[in-house]
């Protein structure tokens, strides 16, 4: 019998992580019953949610033991605040004691709380801190990114500094969000109503393409669960300052190459595909078929 396909794109965070783990082997930290959330949110009468946005805990995929945080975007758009950065940061460190498999995120932000802007910011330097520390230690981190508020802000750079990267076409990942964009430079530089125009320049096409994505799956929990373990069992390059200076300089070499594309459609040519304009509708399996013969240098 073929599994049932379950969208990641609608799935909420524990939705994803009970299709994500094996069954009965999730162990949530900090849940709901212990109300552990923002007290700055309710200083200011805003809605608050007793697990602050984000899940942690312990599980076992193909019974191999890992850490996970999976971020809720149904929740203030998943933005990172003092005690949702607390919970992510606390989960990385405890990995250091636990030595898991692997520690997997999985985001699903549109960036930092303004309403908690400055604990935000400083939970963010101090996930990226613990990224950095479980990598040192042999552990890897994965990021899985496939919800509706893809992978913005603080939580966009902790995904670009993890061993792996799996998006789904319906994923985005980016810095400053489209709505940020045409709020600073205004609509004649990003309409953030121009969807395809959207996914062009941040979605997990695009991604994959620049080699930022480490794997592009379906919009399918039983997807991204099968790009994990694929992930797991490859080897990892140790984050070092040499590495990371390594990744500098190829992020430098690529700025320059491809200096004059406004989107993806200019990235897409540049990578060899002959029919760029027809990227945005081809299935998954057709585009990473044709991105590795573009890779390979074959004619597609």
């Amino acid at each position: 019998m073929t599994p049932r396909r379950v969208s990641y794109f609608e799935a909420s965070a524990r939705a994803r992580v009970a299709g994500l783990m094996d069954p009965g082997s999730v162990l949530e930290w900090c849940p709901p019953q212990q109300r552990h959330s923002s007290p700055h949110l309710a200083l200011l009468d805003a809605p608050v949610a007793f697990d602050d946005g984000v899940m942690v805990g312990s599980a076992r995929l193909d019974g191999m033991p890992l850490l996970f945080a999976a971020q809720e975007g149904r929740f203030n758009g998943g933005a990172v605040g003092e005690v949702h950065g607390a919970k992510i940061c606390g989960l990385l460190r405890r990995a250091l004691r636990e030595r898991p498999r692997a520690v997997l995120l999985l985001v699903d932000s549109g960036g930092v709380r303004l309403h908690e802007a400055n604990a935000g910011l400083i939970a963010i330097s101090e996930i990226m801190r613990a990224v950095l520390a479980a990598q040192a230690a042999g552990i890897p981190v994965i990021a899985l990114i496939g919800g509706s508020c893809g992978a913005f802000g603080g939580m966009g750079i902790v995904s670009r500094l993890c061993d792996a990267l799996i998006m789904s076409e319906e994923g985005r990942l980016g810095l400053s969000g489209p709505e940020v964009i045409e709020t600073v430079q205004g609509v004649e530089e990003f309409d953030s109503r121009d969807r395809a125009l959207v996914w062009r320049v941040t979605g997990g096409k695009l991604r994959r393409a620049l080699g930022e994505a480490s794997d592009l799956v379906g919009d399918d929990v039983g997807a991204f669960r099968a790009a994990t373990l694929a992930a797991l069992v490859r080897p990892c390059e140790v984050r070092d300052l040499e590495r990371l200076l390594a990744d500098q300089q190829a992020l430098e070499t690529r700025r320059q190459h491809f200096a004059e594309a406004r989107d993806g459609l200019d990235i897409w040519r540049a990578c060899g595909f002959a029919e760029p304009d027809a990227v945005p509708m081809l299935a998954v399996d057709d585009f990473n078929r044709q991105l590795a013969a573009a890779q390979a240098g074959a004619r597609i």
